[in-house]
Parts: structure tokens; C-alpha cells; sequence
């Protein structure tokens, strides 16, 4: 298991379009995936439970990843929080 936390820099947050991206993105790996707000986490893989988050900018993420590809899928899915959110 690898995590790591992220301060959300978009201004509007996690809204749909990077949301969908996002999810575009994890569903690539097969590692699990998973995003916690507060006391809240949801599957990077499900649009409507990213969103759910309701992830504002200067919130802070915790994002765990477990599994088989879990290396490649931490560096994935931290590129794509540092280069879109």
C-alpha cells in the first residue's frame, strides 16, 4: 500500500471535467484506488462518489493505492494530481 496527501490547487476543485479525467485516468490500473476527504473516501474509479467528495480548492486528499500495479499506479495517479488539480 502507498499513499499520499495532496492540497488541491484548482480552483474550482474536483468538478466534473477533472473528475472524469481522474477517473479515466485510475481505471487504467488494476490496483485499487481510493480517495478520502475528511471521513469520507470513494473509489477513483466512480464518477458520482469522486464528486460526492465535494473536494474544494485548498482542500486536502489522501489517496491510497493497493494492488498488483501499485508502483505504476502511484506515480500515475500522482502526475496526474500535480498536473491537473
Amino acid at each position: 500500500m502507498q499513499k499520499f496527501s495532496y492540497v488541491i490547487k484548482d480552483e474550482v476543485g474536483i468538478h466534473a471535467r477533472p473528475a472524469g479525467l481522474l477517473v479515466k485516468e485510475a481505471k487504467k490500473y488494476e490496483s485499487t484506488i481510493q480517495i478520502m476527504k475528511d471521513s469520507k473516501s470513494a473509489a477513483a474509479t466512480k464518477l458520482m462518489a469522486v464528486m460526492g467528495l465535494g473536494v474544494k480548492c485548498g482542500d486536502t486528499v489522501e489517496v491510497v493505492v493497493e494492488g498488483a500495479d501499485e508502483a505504476a499506479a502511484f506515480e500515475g495517479i500522482k502526475a496526474f494530481f500535480e498536473s491537473n488539480l
